[in-house]
């Protein structure tokens, strides 16, 4: 079984489209654009989902569920919201098959054809917000606080696994609030809560600020962005809060009765992290050969490996593996180990070592003898052997050490890939050679921020939270402005 990697310095897209397969995180499918997550992948997803849940309600949000299928007629309320994403739906127009008495082949039925045409969800504001409608009445109804698991369709002509692909799972939030100040500080509770999760269990050193209106979310006032750099140096957007004011409230007509009994219009949000985490986990830390991954999301935290000649010493070698495997899920330290005959443990190695899992014990014949056993670290790759004696705090050590190392450079990485310019020659020339986060002046206009993407591929990926007030001139233009903002180009 072939595990060599294409390397990262040759070619970065091949590197990670070998990885992802090699590593059995996910595949291709039969449908073009969608792809199929493989369990050890899903149980990346399953914890990120795990994780942020418990966040959201420990903030006060509640599940809910809301339907796959919305009527067209609800994308045509809020105009600027169908413009956005016009051009990546997915339409159901008939609802039954049929056989073609001529050719007995599967068709579908033209005298089957809907009424009016469904959507089938890109996002969920439209057919959340016609609900809401019905369960908000009074000032006592709000703050609705509510949040679903999902899956999307957006029609994507250049597909790449955990990426971009036509389908993917996410969380989106919904929210509803009786002032626009609760609105905005909700968006940025759970900007928040994302750049602490990215962080501290991802493991990846994240930017904020505000997407500039060209870049916003269809139908919001503001866009709050989490963006971060990978290893090729280009930009990732991982996740968006988005102020809504009450854009949705008014196409929807939900209003609520003040404490003065006065109808008012609600104020709005909606946000949300998708599986492109996953990718982004994969680009920001993985080596050419394989996956590191942060030991918080790690399905194995930790693979233990015999390595023996005869009956005898495996039978000893199981009992030690034993008293380990007891030791580490009593610390609750999730614990893999591989007694399968059918590869050597060289093979062994370089398969768990593909896969990412932080931590490595080998125990030999030797480590019996001397009373201890050898732990490698995927991350560094560094050996070393420890007593065997309270070998479940020296791996719970190890696996924080790890963790923290990961994001340091992750942050590192990061720091290194932001460069200031004032210059559009030297722009683009960084831009060419190393990539990465630039700032630079931007005069504050659509027609500029268009031009420089179309002159170099890269897009004002945020405008700093209170980015400080600094004289300078815009780089293409020439005219005066007072704030940097963030250009990269980005996936």
């Amino acid at each position: 079984m072939g595990k060599h990697l294409t390397s990262r310095s040759e070619d970065f897209a091949k590197w990670y489209n070998e990885l992802v397969i090699k590593s059995g995180l996910a595949d291709h499918s039969g449908v073009r654009g969608c792809m199929v997550i493989k369990p050890y992948g899903w149980a990346i997803w399953e914890k990120m989902q795990s994780i942020l849940d418990k966040k959201f309600k420990a903030t006060g949000h509640q599940n809910a569920y809301f339907p796959l299928l919305i009527p067209k007629s609800y994308f045509n309320k809020e105009a600027q919201h169908v413009k956005g994403f016009a051009k990546e739906v997915a339409v159901v127009t008939h609802y039954r098959l049929k056989h073609d008495p001529k050719t007995n082949e599967i068709i579908v039925d033209p005298d089957a054809k809907l009424e009016e045409e469904l959507i089938i969800r890109p996002t969920s504001e439209t057919i959340i917000w016609s609900t809401y409608k019905n369960w908000i009445q009074s000032y006592r109804d709000l703050p609705l606080l509510i949040n679903q698991w999902a899956n999307v369709v957006r029609w994507e002509m250049r597909p790449r696994l955990f990426l971009r692909t036509t389908e993917f799972f996410w969380q989106e939030g919904h929210t509803a609030h009786a002032t626009e100040q609760e609105a905005i500080e909700e968006a940025k509770l759970i900007l928040g809560i994302y750049t602490d999760f990215l962080q501290d269990y991802v493991g990846i050193s994240v930017s904020t600020g505000i997407k500039t209106d060209s870049e916003k979310f269809a139908g919001a006032i503001n866009t709050y962005t989490l963006e971060s750099v990978m290893q090729d140096g280009k930009a990732l957007q991982l996740g968006t809060s988005h102020f809504l004011g009450q854009n949705f409230a008014k196409a929807f007509d939900v209003q609520y009765s003040n404490k003065e009994g006065k109808l008012e219009y609600v104020w709005a949000t909606s946000w949300g992290v998708t599986t492109r985490m996953i990718g982004a986990m994969i680009m920001s830390h993985s080596d050419d050969d394989g996956l590191i991954l942060p030991p918080l999301l790690a399905p194995i935290q930790v693979v233990i490996v015999p390595i023996y000649k005869d009956d005898e010493t495996h039978s000893r070698i199981n009992e030690k593996a034993e008293q380990i495997i007891k030791e580490l899920e009593a610390l609750d330290i999730s614990v893999k180990y591989d007694n399968e005959d059918g590869q050597s443990p060289g093979w062994k190695f370089a398969e768990y070592e593909l896969k990412g899992v932080p931590i490595r014990i080998a125990i030999g014949p030797k480590d019996l003898e001397n009373r201890e056993v050898e732990i490698a670290r995927r991350d560094t790759k560094e050996k070393k052997n420890y007593p065997n004696t309270d070998i479940g705090n020296v791996i719970k050590d190890l696996l924080d050490e790890i963790q923290k190392k990961i994001f340091n450079s992750s942050k590192s990485f990061q720091q290194e890939s932001t460069h200031e310019v004032d210059k559009f020659d030297d722009f683009k020339s960084l831009l060419n050679d190393k990539g990465g986060f630039i700032s630079a002046h931007w005069d504050g206009t659509a027609e500029t921020e268009e031009k420089i993407k179309n002159e170099t591929k890269a897009t004002i990926r945020y405008i700093p939270f209170n980015g400080k007030e600094e004289e300078g001139t815009c780089i293409y233009s020439g005219k005066k402005s007072k704030r940097r903002v963030i250009f990269a180009q980005a996936y």
